[in-house]
């Protein structure tokens, strides 16, 4: 017979048969999308997942799960993996079970058996097997469900299907629009589109580029100044051949090629003090006393205080006040020692070097430091000078020990010479 139909009443309907009618429904699990059934999970218990209980067809064949099933998955490798968790037809065996598919390290996931006839797997997820890992948590797993097409039809709004699932399409013809079950509610395919109903519309829209003749602007006036604008040079006539530099200012860091250093040009200072506790007659003279030096009356040495300010050098009594003596020892002072010396080279900012001055007399002021230390003059804590102008002071208590001696002794040779 060429022509075959069922099935009817009273007529034997081959597996063969009905399994090829029944997979035009399309293989997976029966549920909505966002339901459990099937899904395979992972609790970080060992190398095992386990699945949820269930219904699924595969092509034309039904199985039902009613608990949950735990998987073994196999000892990870060295290197990671990927294994996929199956249903799997088996006609010979006239069953439908769970099965692990171990993947190859380094390969993708296994792929799946799909025959018409023989065996036929679909897959509930793929398993990330780590390199060395002992156990499988949630985050190995992903989600691979398919699941069997969701509902199309036509109806009116009182006829709705009673229990939709996620996804499931229909054409209303209450409303003649197509609409689609959320998993919460109808909502349509395709709705109308209102001006208000667009969100994030602007309030205003420039024109698109576009001209108008000029026949047709109105208000455009009969002449017109023109705006600020440029010319490229080469459109310019009868421009000039030189243009003298008008005045103008450079700053000193645009400046290129300058010098480093600056010698000073010959010069002489007037007037360096003015006012207040500061002498308002020095200047930088450098004048010796008998060299025609201009000015008369007393001259005075000048000192220099440490934050530069000049004064002279003065010893009235009305300048002092809670005057007392001051013991020097006369033999820290003839234990100062004279010395000749050197001054080091300096350099330079420009890179030269200040050649020393030779042959200098004085004293060391760190050996003069021990004995009398208020010769001393410091800076930054450090010995730094001494008060030469105070030596004169601590030779007082040497001449007056010395005159005493002197006086002793010409006493003694007074009273030798009488009792001659």
């Amino acid at each position: 017979m060429a022509i075959t139909s069922y099935p009817f009443d009273d007529q034997a309907v081959t597996e063969s048969q009905w399994s090829r009618l029944i997979r035009e429904l399309s293989s997976g699990v029966v549920a909505s999308a966002d339901s459990a059934a099937f899904k395979v999970t992972a609790d970080s218990t060992g190398m095992n997942v386990k699945v949820q209980p269930g219904f699924a067809i595969l092509r034309g064949h039904a199985v039902h799960s009613t608990a949950v099933e735990t998987l073994t998955i196999e000892a990870a490798d060295t290197a990671a993996r990927t294994d996929a968790v199956v249903l799997r037809l088996d006609p010979a065996a006239n069953s439908i079970q769970l099965v692990v598919l171990k993947g190859t390290p380094g390969q993708p996931s296994p792929p799946l058996t799909q025959t018409d006839t023989g065996v036929f797997e679909t897959r509930l997820a793929w398993v990330s097997v780590g390199a060395s890992v002992t156990t499988v948590t949630a985050n190995n797993i992903t989600e691979a469900r398919q699941f069997v097409r969701t509902f199309t039809g036509t109806w009116w709004t009182s006829t709705r299907p009673a229990s939709p699932r996620l996804g499931d399409l229909g054409y209303n013809r209450s409303n003649s629009a197509w609409e689609f079950w959320t998993g919460t509610g109808w909502k349509d395919l395709a709705p109308s589109v209102t001006w208000a109903s667009v969100s994030g519309k602007p309030a205003v829209f420039a024109p698109s580029a576009h001209g108008h003749a000029w026949s047709e602007i109105s208000g455009k006036p009969s002449t017109f100044t023109p705006s600020s604008h440029a010319h490229n040079w080469a459109d310019i006539n009868s421009k000039p051949s030189s243009y003298p530099p008008s005045s103008h200012s450079h700053s000193w860091s645009s400046i290129t090629s300058k010098p480093s250093s600056f010698p000073p040009s010959t010069h002489y200072h007037s007037q360096y003090l003015t006012s207040g506790s500061t002498i308002s007659w020095a200047n930088g003279s450098k004048k010796p006393h008998n060299n025609s030096a201009s000015g008369s009356g007393t001259w005075y040495a000048v000192w220099v205080e440490g934050d530069g300010t000049f004064c002279r050098n003065t010893s009235s009594i009305r300048f002092k006040e809670n005057v007392r003596d001051f013991e020097v020892n006369p033999d820290d002072v003839l234990a100062l020692r004279p010395v000749i010396y050197d001054r080091k080279d300096q350099a330079r900012e420009d890179g030269t070097v200040k050649e020393g001055r030779k042959g200098e007399v004085g004293l060391i002021a760190e050996e003069v430091e021990p004995h009398l230390p208020w010769l001393v003059n410091y800076m930054n804590n450090e010995v730094d000078g001494l008060r030469y102008d105070l030596l004169g002071v601590a030779l007082v208590p040497v001449v007056q020990r010395q005159a005493a001696q002197i006086e002793a002794l010409s006493e003694r040779l007074a009273a030798l010479e009488a009792a001659a």
